[in-house]
């Protein structure tokens, strides 16, 4: 158990778990006993592919974090086995508590300058065709970290010219516009922000954040941008109704939103928000449905799917169903 002392402590240093979600507006109550069972859909693959381990190592070597690891995602032996990442740059620290994330809490070190040059370096040695580019949040910063995330594009751009790029952006803490600004000198392949989950659990879920910038960000991007396509997800199972999932997708779309990812959220640890039921692989086909039939160009929803899984094929308009299909 963790003492008062480090629970009331300055964020000087990482905090995982407790020592996160401690200081949230809606506490979460530690879970006891064993974490809830998964259902038989719920699979992932064992990391231990060669690949994995290459992927690692060249990861430690330019000093790059990946959401991959830093979030704990399941598919992380699938992507790296395949030789794919989503580079999480501006630090392993963020600045918020979102008591969903597995990603560590704390006061963010000093941007690193040679980041965007590593960032580019390592995806080089990969030989990658298409990249996800992310960050943790950085209140910290005036702009969010918007200027660095360009450095790291024109960088990647500069030395893998023929390589997609797509972006996953934090909310900017209603600094919408100055980002967006920013970032519309070096414009990515694609524009990601996730709403994560409904409006009414946005208190719950994602403190510091805002439905409604996020649906800005979206929209006046896409206005400033109209020929890059843009994108967002949602994760499911945390409390939500089936009809406030469908008014968020239709708000999606009427905002100019022209890609959607759906997902089944995964409790971390006994220390973050506890998985109120799991969506049936049957439901999330009804949703993709549904938001198909809005005019969505490209849909992923199954259990499994991460906002960044199988990116590169959402982004080429494939079909999804074989990829996120449950066996």
């Amino acid at each position: 158990m963790t003492s008062d002392s480090e629970l009331n402590s300055k964020p000087s240093r990482q905090q995982r778990g407790e020592l996160k979600t401690s200081r949230i507006p809606i506490k979460v109550v530690p879970q006891e006993g064993p974490m809830t069972r998964k259902p038989a859909w719920i699979k992932a693959k064992a990391p231990t592919h060669p690949r994995v381990i290459e992927l690692k190592r060249l990861l430690r070597e330019k000093q790059l974090h990946t959401v991959c690891e830093e979030a704990s995602c399941p598919n992380l032996g699938e992507c790296f086995s395949h030789g794919t990442a989503t580079f999480m740059i501006m630090g392993d620290l963020c600045t918020r508590r979102c008591p969903f994330c597995d990603v560590a809490h704390g006061r963010p070190k000093p941007l690193d300058t040679e980041e965007p040059n590593n960032l580019a370096d390592a995806i080089l040695m990969m030989k990658l065709k298409y990249v996800v580019i992310t960050s943790v949040d950085r209140d910290d910063l005036k702009d969010g970290g918007a200027e660095h995330f360009v450095k790291c594009v024109s960088a990647v751009r500069e030395r893998s010219p023929n390589t997609k790029i797509e972006i996953l952006v934090p909310d900017f803490r209603g600094r919408g516009e100055v980002a967006l600004n920013i970032l519309s000198q070096s414009p990515p392949d694609v524009f990601n922000h996730n709403l994560e989950t409904v409006p009414r659990l946005y208190k719950k879920a994602r403190p510091g954040s805002d439905y409604h910038w996020s649906l800005d960000l979206i929209k006046n991007f896409k206005e400033a941008h109209p020929q890059v396509p843009t994108k967002s997800g949602l994760m499911l199972g945390l409390g939500e109704e089936m009809d406030e999932v469908k008014t968020v997708i239709k708000d999606l779309r009427s905002h100019g939103c022209d890609m959607l990812t759906l997902g089944q959220y995964l409790q971390p640890s006994r220390y973050h928000l506890q998985v109120e039921r799991f969506v049936t692989p049957e439901e999330f086909t009804q949703l993709g449905e549904f938001a198909t039939s809005l005019g969505f160009e490209n849909v992923a929803s199954a259990p499994m799917v991460r906002s960044s899984y199988h990116a590169d094929l959402q982004a080429a308009g494939e079909d999804l169903h074989e990829v996120t299909a449950v066996t």
